[in-house]
């Protein structure tokens, strides 16, 4: 079917994602792309949600994503859709009586997750908390510049998404454009996210993250190996959240996330919580463990510990 053929065939077409992204804005009027917009733009404005499509339009949904990549950064760029392995449950340790608070977690995110240098996004943070007082978010800085770390009378809480079990942030989309896969991991499917930021106000650890401006990627720090549900380059006006390194650690053999690998201390641990053997399920039976905001209910996955 050439280009005009099919804008033709969708032009006048309103899908259940545009009724219901109208209904969510609270307007009448809804934004359609121009009839001259291309074949492309055109079939990612009707695509079916992640969870509907078929084998065959999944494998179209992705070469036409590697097509839109490469072309935009000049280099191969793969996009898979790897499901989740049957029999694991992810779960994340740290140890904040090794962290340091050098950061390097944060910019090793950074760079495999393909988030914007400008304006910046981050999906990890990092506190710096007065050593007397313990966990104190009251007091917590987010914004610290020493020369030097770690600083005496400091310690340091990185904080990203937790990955809840029961997770706030899921139950208030209004399209259903973020849910828990079967291992745990949270995601978005940014094609369906309507940026109405409700799950943002739902999450209960400043988790989440909205694209106001177009992402600023310089095209030879791109990291070309993404999943769709994860470090594919984002949209402007989408929500976007750590994802475990989906693009990593679904593969068999899997890998660390990169803030695991890129922590100089080993402060981070990560790992299957359904295998008895793993060094996750170690931590959490024999090492004082803890989890944030444990009142909410939310059953993070994310563990916080003291090995020393």
């Amino acid at each position: 079917m050439s280009d005009q053929n099919k804008r033709d065939k969708h032009v006048f077409q309103l899908t259940r994602r545009k009724a219901l992204k109208g209904l969510a804005a609270g307007v009448g009027v809804l934004a359609l792309p121009s009839r001259q917009a291309s074949a492309s733009v055109w079939e990612s404005f009707f695509q079916k949600h992640f969870r509907e499509l078929s084998k065959d339009e999944l494998k179209s949904v992705l070469a036409r994503l590697e097509k839109e990549y490469s072309k935009q950064y000049d280099k191969d760029v793969t996009v898979k859709a790897t499901p989740a392995i049957e029999g694991v449950r992810f779960g994340y340790g740290l140890d904040l009586s090794r962290c340091i608070g050098c950061r390097r977690c944060v910019y090793g995110c950074v760079a495999e997750n393909n988030q914007s240098r400008d304006p910046q996004i981050q999906w990890i943070r990092v506190v710096r908390m007065d050593k007397e007082k313990g966990i104190d978010f009251d007091s917590a800085e987010h914004y610290y510049n020493p020369a030097e770390v770690p600083e005496e009378g400091h310690t340091y809480m990185p904080i990203a998404c937790q990955q809840c079990e029961n997770p706030a942030c899921t139950k208030v989309c209004p399209v259903q454009a973020t849910w828990k896969e079967n291992d745990g991991i949270i995601v978005v499917d940014y094609n369906w996210c309507i940026g109405c930021r409700y799950c943002m106000a739902a999450c209960p650890y400043g988790a989440r993250h909205f694209n106001w401006k177009k992402s600023q990627i310089p095209a030879e720090e791109l990291n070309p190996d993404t999943h769709y549900l994860g470090n594919r380059p984002r949209p402007v006006g989408v929500v976007e959240k750590c994802t475990f390194c989906i693009q990593r650690t679904r593969e068999q053999p899997g890998r660390y996330p990169a803030c695991e690998e890129a922590c100089p201390v080993g402060a981070r641990k990560f790992g299957n919580l359904l295998d008895p053997k793993s060094e996750m399920r170690y931590l959490i039976e024999n090492k004082r463990v803890f989890i944030l905001k444990e009142e909410l209910n939310t059953q993070p996955k994310f563990f916080y510990f003291y090995a020393t």
